[in-house]
């Protein structure tokens, strides 16, 4: 896989997984339109290679992300009084693209939180599949305390923890720590700052135990919940299942139980490149 070149993103290829770390930390990671941007030019190259099963997404210097970039809201500003009524629209919602197109990535996403993880960053974490956390990690919704919206991730975040929860969140920018996020369903697990290494490689393990194609289609399964009428989101389920049975890594899968031995996708690395 060809990477892009990136400026506020550092990218490190270890396997079958690509570490992405938001690297702006004299901001303590703001979301600036060029990380979004990165953002999602990194997202298309996964997409096409197939030897990635999972991303890890955490924050430079001891944060993950403290919100979106106050200077990129200058800049609309600027560009509004310009003469462009909708640099605001424009810039608030190319934001919301990310978090859409990180919702729907058919990889594995991990997030590796810390220190401050607000608005963007919050809905951000919101959208990821395994969600770890340091217990003295400060999450929250700082949007209306600014007197603006947390547009493009509300919807994101109710789907994660709720109504009830976000509208108590939104409406107070109430500050929660890790541990509260763990109550809310936010996160998955929290730990102390100096276990979450640990608990990444943990999490990493695990990934791999599990076929990178059966994943990726459990994966959509999910999502389509909802979206797609009920029947037919089962039929298409059936032929997916019996598809994976007679597919290569049903019939690995069924070889590796009966040989007491571990499947070749639990073993197999993919080149780095």
């Amino acid at each position: 896989m060809t990477l892009p070149t990136t400026e506020t993103l550092k990218l490190e290829r270890s396997g079958p997984f690509l570490h992405i770390t938001l690297n702006r930390p004299d901001s303590r990671n703001a979301m600036s339109l060029a990380m979004v941007d990165e953002l999602l030019a990194v997202f298309d190259a996964v997409e096409a290679d197939a030897a990635i099963r999972a991303l890890v997404l955490r924050g430079a210097d001891g944060h993950f992300c403290a919100g979106g970039d106050i200077k990129d809201m200058s800049g609309a500003r600027q560009k509004a009084a310009d003469g462009e009524p909708d640099a605001f629209f424009h810039l608030n919602r190319r934001f919301g693209e990310m978090i859409a197109r990180a919702n729907e990535l058919s990889v594995t996403v991990v997030a590796v939180l810390e220190g401050a993880v607000m608005g963007g960053g919050f809905g951000l974490a919101c959208v990821t599949d395994i969600a770890l956390t340091a217990s003295d990690a400060k999450f929250g919704l700082p949007e209306t305390s600014l007197g603006v919206i947390p547009a493009q991730i509300a919807p994101f975040v109710v789907q994660r923890i709720g109504l009830t929860q976000t509208r108590r969140l939104a409406l107070t920018a109430a500050r929660i720590d890790g541990d509260q996020a763990l109550r809310l369903g936010l996160v998955h697990e929290a730990y102390p700052g100096n276990q979450l290494d640990e608990a990444l490689q943990q999490t990493l393990d695990a990934v791999r135990q599990c076929a990178p194609g059966a994943s990726r289609r459990t994966k959509q399964l999910m999502l389509d919940v909802g979206r797609v009428p009920m029947e037919e989101l089962l039929d298409g389920a059936a032929r997916d299942f019996a598809a994976a049975v007679t597919g290569e890594e049903g019939q690995e899968g069924t070889m590796a139980f009966m040989q007491k031995r571990a499947p070749a996708w639990a073993t197999d690395d993919a080149e780095e490149g």
